[in-house]
């Protein structure tokens, strides 16, 4: 009796690039759509604002809030697009998949603290935990990869 292990080992990085892929867009999305909306500083201020006055915030978000997120909103509102496009660029291209993927859901965490809750986030979530569980075969197909094959049939090309 024949076993699907082959056809896992093939299927497995193209199901897994694909959803690499696929949170990459997602975080493109969101931080394209922020520029769009002029997200910044008042955005900031408003989830500080927020974190004080909603009961579904935790303590400890209310904190960082009250004295991060306060203090400079006007970075903050520059540094969450910011994150999300530069996120979604590494996912999309694979380089560094899983650094990527535990950034992508630490800052998903981060979002649901604050309760600035999404339909895609739990979507993102899980992509993100499915790549920090099978980075390889995620960043099998990635630009990384692609170079290091390049660079590797030049030096058998070249005999160097």
């Amino acid at each position: 009796m024949r076993t699907h292990a082959g056809w896992i080992a093939r299927a497995a990085p193209i199901t897994l690039g694909a959803a690499r892929v696929m949170l990459g867009v997602l975080w493109l999305h969101e931080g394209i759509f922020k520029y769009s909306a002029h997200f910044g500083r008042a955005d900031i201020l408003l989830i500080a604002h927020s974190a004080q006055t909603n009961t579904r915030v935790p303590q400890y978000f209310t904190i960082f809030s009250d004295n991060v997120l306060r203090a400079w909103p006007g970075l903050f509102g520059v540094a969450v697009p910011l994150v999300e496009v530069a996120l979604g660029a590494v996912l999309v291209l694979g380089l560094l998949p899983q650094p990527a993927a535990i950034i992508s859901l630490l800052t998903l965490l981060t979002y649901w603290s604050s309760d600035q809750l999404i339909t895609q986030y739990p979507v993102m979530a899980a992509l993100s935990a499915i790549i920090i569980a099978f980075p390889a075969p995620s960043g099998h197909y990635s630009i990384a990869r692609f170079r290091h094959a390049r660079a590797a049939t030049n030096v058998v090309r070249d005999g160097r």
